[in-house]
């Protein structure tokens, strides 16, 4: 069990490197997913190179047989969700055309991925996360947990927002003590993690319904545990 969890870590690294490389030297990567982040969101190269921001080609199952040709094993591909293994024969990237956000686990090592689709069609979902798997469990990550421990230890306070893009912004203002549930309520889990580095919570989520739904949720949760949360007057989107 301890081979396969460091086979499908390899993996993911192996993966997150890939994707990267891909965003900045290939011209797919840089005319759709580089122009997504530096000119539709205002990332700066520094930053979209410290998340390992990345993009998946739209090619099927492009990445997939690249994978396969670095020596790298179907059964983990699955297994890891970064393939799909289809019941006619053949694979398809899981992440097919999309920009790629690493999900770093709390030592750095990355546990799962999330991508945002560039295509306009509406039945495609917008964003689709890893599924759960033998070194990713959902409810136990926050992202950009990595990049923010220092800090909030230093702040003693975590502040929490909705998404990724929320979480790499604020850091590329100088805000770093900030992580993200990335779209799932709060869990205890979660609570559990920020609890290592602070007791003291700043719950920022998007001044939509569904925005002000999730706080409440959340500030239920928070206040179960005895996590003293405070909620700005104005908890508006933020990109």
């Amino acid at each position: 069990r301890n081979d396969d969890r460091e086979s499908m870590f390899a993996l993911n690294g192996w993966a997150a490197e890939y994707f990267a490389n891909y965003l900045h030297r290939e011209t797919e990567g840089q005319s759709v997913g580089l122009a997504y982040f530096r000119q539709k969101r205002g990332m700066t190269d520094a930053t979209i190179r410290k998340f390992g921001l990345g993009y998946c080609p739209d090619g099927g199952d492009t990445f997939t047989r690249q994978a396969l040709a670095d020596g790298y094993k179907e059964e983990f591909l699955v297994g890891t969700g970064l393939t799909i293994k289809r019941e006619t024969g053949g694979y398809y990237d899981r992440f097919c055309g999309r920009v790629m956000f690493p999900i770093h686990g709390i030592s750095g090592r990355v546990t799962a991925f999330g991508g945002r689709t560039m295509r306009t069609d509406k039945k495609v979902a917008k964003y689709l996360n890893s599924p759960e798997s033998e070194i990713y469990h959902k409810s136990d990550v926050l992202y950009g947990i990595y990049f923010a421990k220092r800090a909030i230890t230093q702040q003693d306070c975590c502040i929490l927002v909705e998404g990724y893009t929320d979480v790499i912004s604020m850091h590329q203002s100088g805000i770093e003590n900030v992580v993200a549930s990335s779209g799932t309520s709060l869990t205890d889990g979660q609570i559990r993690l920020i609890g290592r580095f602070t007791r003291n919570v700043t719950v920022i989520y998007d001044g939509d319904s569904a925005g002000q739904h999730a706080i409440l949720r959340g500030l239920d949760i928070l206040e179960e545990a005895g996590v003293p949360v405070k909620v700005p007057p104005c908890s508006t989107h933020m990109i």
